[in-house]
This record gives structure tokens, C-alpha cells and sequence, in this order.
């Protein structure tokens, strides 16, 4: 055995260690022929086959509960999305593939489509693939892929896991989580830290590794093999569990702890953890599966339904975030060579403002409706100008506070001119990291320098806190990086005002932050900054 230690990117706290179980990999594809004899009665054979595995990931969902309940309610879509659908169906009618082949083959057209956008829609592709290899199983009247059943505790290793996977985990045999692939911002690292397992992804190497056992530290990282015979450990963790719901340092520094929310299930799961109001809620989920426009009034009732349950608390609302990484039909966005890169998120009203207007003034009208004190931010601002073009419709559209998403170096390099147009800043760090390290952060192969403790993307972050506190004005963290516990406290020392984050992190986060002065959170990010690698900064914050 040449390795006896790997190391990856942490994304779920805790150590743990066990015997491994290897997750196996889904069949091969599907042979191409030979066509059908019968290509009607073939092709009406994969709806039913569709319907079955929504059915199925709507009942896991059912079981289920915050961000596992969300992820496999929108896997059970996407198996049921008509589009999918009927080009599986056109290709056994039209160039005669059986239908496991033609489902093969359209669910890839699809992911492919999704790779290329980037972003947020390129998340999606491990979704599809997993939806894919579902049906195809189905069809085969074979069992689909996944977990295996697990005799006892386990260490779970494997290339990648799906949502439904992942969700349907049970903490009390699944020890750890070991992937090759995946990213810190991946659904495997949300629900595993929803389901307080300890979590090490992008590990590469470790699907080669010969190994009966592995210890895992998924606050560190690292990956070790032990002896088979070495004592079952379950997962430990460091650090307090209860929290009084006020978002503060044990002397009494105030940072708001508030959810990410993106549909009226994650709003009430965020709720329900205790977050202090909203930082970040995605509006998308009122477009995309919209063929038109959705009317003011749907928008804002929509909104409304979203915003219900914090009557009376902050709420910051991102304005679409679409364009070529997240098509939509009724905006006619043009191909473009690399989508990441192009007509995204504000740069998207800038040419079609009458869009923005209308969505403005359904979240006016949903912020009456709700109670709720409302602020809007724009997505993808590069500079001042555009920021202030944001705020200017904005506040037109009766809304006091205008604010936007820092995701771009360029809009990190000048947070000063930034903040003197608007009323706050957010930070979105999975974005703010990829284009950074001009990194995709859905490709595993990169997924370390997508790694939020980066020390280049932690003196970013200082650049914008130091602006915030010269102009007097907010700034808050609302990607993955607010998630962990010990880098929130990077991040208060850095001069953040509020953190962000998935209802499964709120509690750890709050915990974490009442055990700890402004004065060790200031020292803590001293000692980050000055870190050579993202390991390093782990470390020297732990300190």
C-alpha cells in the first residue's frame, strides 16, 4: 500500500473512524440497439418508469425534514420534468434507441447543457445523472443504484454521492463521508452537515485506496488509512450544541445569524432553527419552471408565502439571478461561448429593466403582505456604477434599503465606492472563490482552491470588511463559507456583520460564536490571514 494518508476538503465537522463500505458505481451505458420493434409501445414505457422515481423520492422526502426534505423534492421534479420526458420519447421514435438507451441519452443532453451554464444550474448535474440512472433501473426491473444495506457502522467511500443518496442516510450507521469528487458548496457537503456527519470530499485517490478502515477528521481534512481491527469511533465534535437564539460573541458583539432560504419549506426549516430573519432568499424558484413571465401578483403572493414566517424580522431578498447560467425561456438569453462569464444576474436588466421593475414591485408588495422589514441585493455587480444604477430603481420602487451581492474580485476591489452607493453588501463566497481562482466549483479536480479558509479569498473578505466598517455600513456572508462554525468566527473577526447559511448550520454557528470574544475572533482572523494555505489558516484559527 503506497498512501496511508490522503487529505481533501472538509466540509461537515467531526472525527470519526471504521470500517469502510465502497458506494458502487452505476452501470455502464445502455447498448444503442437494436431499435425497437415496437417503438410506440416502447416509448410509452418510460413515463411510468419516470413517475416511479418521483414517487419514490417524494416519499424519502416525505420522511424527511429541512434541507434533505428540499433537495429530494427537487430531485423527485426533475424525474418527472416533461421535457426529459418526451426527448427520451423522441428518440425511440425517431431513431429507434430502446428506451433505457433513450432515456441515457437525453438525461446527458440535458446535463451537458446544465455543465456548460455554470453556477447554480451546473450544481444540477449530479442530480440529473442520479434521476438518469434511476429510470434506466426501472426500466430494467433491476434495483436502482445507491447505499448499499450496511451491516453496522461504516465508513461510506465513494466517486460522488446523489441527494437522494445522501438524504436518505442514516446517522447512526453511517459513520463518515468519504467522496473523490464533489465540492464544499456539493449537496453531499449541505446534507451531510444537516445530518451532523463528518464529511471529507474531493479526496482524490482514495477510490484506489486499499483499506478495511479509515479515520476521518472532517475539521482538518485529512483521510487515514487504520487497522481493521482498530476500535469503532462515532463522531465527535468540538464545540457547544445549545444556543439562546441571539446571534452574538460572548461579550455581547452582535452578528445576525439568519437563513438562506429559497421556497416556503426552507423558510419554515430556517424558522425553525432560530435564524435572526433572512440574508439571502433566491428568488428563482418563482421562474424557472415558468414558460412565461409569472404576473406581479403571482410573483408576490408567491414571495409573501416565503417570507410568512418572519413577520417582523430582516429579510434581504436577491433579485433574479438568471440569464445564461440559469435560462430562462421568456428572457431569449443568446448562446454564449462561456455563460459564467456572461449576461448574468443584474447584467440581465440591463437589458430587459422592465423585468427587474415588475419583480420589484412584487417584493414591495410582499413585504406589505408579509410584515416583513425587507431589503433587496442585486446578483453579479462588478462596480459602483452598477450598483448605483441597482439602488436608484430600487428605492423608485418604494424599497429602503438596496444593497448587492460582492461575487467578483473586481466588485471585492472596490467594496469602498460600492458601499458608498448602496445601504450593505453580501458576500457570496462560493462565487466570489470560483472566480477568483477562476476554479469551477463543480469540478473535483479544483475543488481545494474552491476551499473557503483560501487565505487569498479570506484577504478579500478583509478588503470588504475593512470598507464596511470605514462607511459605517453592513456587510454579512451568505455563501457555504458562514456554514462552518469556526470560519464564522473568521469571518466576525474579519468584520462581518451577519452570517448567512442553510437551516442545519444556524445552530452550530450560533453555538459557536457565543463561546468566543470579538477580541478571539479578531485574533483568529489575524492568524487566518497570514496563513500560507487553506490547511494553515484552518489551524492557526483553531489555535
Amino acid at each position: 500500500m503506497s498512501e496511508t494518508r490522503l487529505s481533501g476538503v472538509p466540509v461537515s465537522p467531526g472525527r470519526a473512524s471504521g470500517p469502510v463500505v465502497a458506494v458502487a458505481e452505476p452501470a455502464g451505458a445502455p447498448e444503442s440497439g437494436p431499435a425497437p420493434s415496437d417503438p410506440q409501445a416502447e416509448a410509452a414505457r418510460i413515463a411510468p418508469a419516470a413517475r416511479v422515481v418521483a414517487e419514490r423520492l417524494e416519499a424519502l422526502a416525505g420522511q424527511a425534514s429541512g434541507d434533505a426534505a428540499t433537495i429530494l423534492l427537487t430531485s423527485a421534479a426533475m424525474a418527472g420534468d416533461p421535457a426529459l420526458i418526451s426527448e427520451a420519447e423522441r428518440l425511440v421514435a425517431a431513431e429507434g434507441r430502446p428506451a433505457e438507451r433513450a432515456v441515457y441519452e437525453a438525461a446527458n443532453g440535458f446535463a451537458k447543457a446544465l455543465a456548460a451554464a455554470g453556477g447554480y444550474m451546473a450544481e444540477r448535474v449530479r442530480d440529473i445523472e442520479d434521476i438518469r440512472d434511476r429510470v434506466i433501473a426501472e426500466l430494467r426491473g433491476v434495483a436502482p443504484p445507491g447505499v448499499p444495506d450496511l451491516a453496522g457502522p461504516s465508513v461510506l467511500v465513494a466517486r460522488d454521492l446523489a441527494p437522494a443518496d445522501t438524504a436518505g442516510l442514516d446517522p447512526a450507521r453511517v459513520l463518515a463521508l468519504v467522496t473523490e469528487e464533489g465540492g464544499p458548496t456539493s449537496h453531499t457537503a449541505i446534507l451531510a452537515r444537516s445530518l451532523g456527519i463528518p464529511a471529507v470530499v474531493a479526496v482524490r485517490g482514495v477510490l484506489a485506496l486499499e483499506a478495511d478502515a479509515l479515520l476521518v477528521d472532517g475539521d482538518t481534512g485529512v483521510v487515514e488509512v487504520v487497522a481493521a481491527d482498530a476500535p469503532v469511533v462515532a463522531a465527535t465534535r468540538e464545540g457547544a450544541s445549545e444556543w439562546n437564539g441571539i446571534g452574538a460573541t460572548a461579550d455581547d458583539h452582535r452578528v445576525k445569524v439568519l437563513g438562506n432560504v429559497g421556497s416556503p419549506a426552507d423558510a419554515r426549516a430556517a424558522a425553525d432553527a432560530g435564524a435572526e430573519g433572512v440574508g439571502l432568499f433566491r428568488t428563482e424558484f418563482c421562474y424557472l419552471d415558468a414558460p412565461a413571465e409569472p404576473p406581479v401578483g403571482e410573483q408576490r403572493a408567491a414571495y409573501a408565502a416565503v417570507l410568512a414566517p418572519f413577520a417582523g424580522k430582516p429579510v434581504i431578498v436577491r433579485t433574479l439571478d438568471a440569464g445564461a447560467d440559469k435560462p430562462l425561456a421568456f428572457l431569449s438569453p443568446a448562446a454564449e461561448p462561456n455563460p459564467a462569464l456572461g449576461v448574468r444576474g443584474l447584467r440581465v436588466a440591463f437589458d430587459r429593466p422592465d423585468v427587474l421593475d415588475r419583480q420589484l414591485e412584487a417584493i414591495a408588495g410582499a413585504a406589505a403582505d408579509s410584515g416583513a422589514e425587507m431589503s433587496v441585493m442585486a446578483p453579479m455587480v462588478a462596480t459602483a456604477e452598477e450598483a448605483a444604477w441597482f439602488a436608484e430603481r430600487v428605492r423608485a420602487a418604494g424599497i429602503a434599503r438596496a444593497g448587492v451581492m460582492i461575487e467578483v474580485p473586481a466588485a471585492a476591489l472596490a467594496a469602498e465606492e460600492i458601499l458608498a452607493a448602496v445601504d450593505f453588501v453580501s458576500v457570496g463566497t462560493n462565487d466570489l472563490a470560483q472566480y477568483t481562482f477562476a476554479a469551477d466549483r463543480q469540478l473535483g479536480a479544483v475543488a481545494g482552491l474552491n476551499d473557503p479558509w483560501q487565505p487569498a479569498l479570506l484577504r478579500l473578505i478583509a478588503m470588504i470588511g475593512a470598507a464596511a466598517k470605514a462607511s459605517g455600513k453592513p456587510a454579512g456572508v451568505c455563501g457555504e463559507a458562514a456554514a462552518d462554525p469556526l470560519l464564522a468566527r473568521v469571518l466576525t473577526g474579519l468584520g462581518m456583520t451577519s452570517l448567512s447559511m442553510n437551516a442545519s448550520a444556524i445552530r452550530a454557528v450560533g453555538a459557536g460564536l457565543a463561546t468566543a470574544t470579538l477580541a478571539d475572533c479578531e485574533a483568529a482572523a489575524r492568524a487566518a490571514l497570514k496563513a500560507a494555505t487553506p490547511a494553515q489558516a484552518r489551524a492557526a484559527a483553531r489555535g
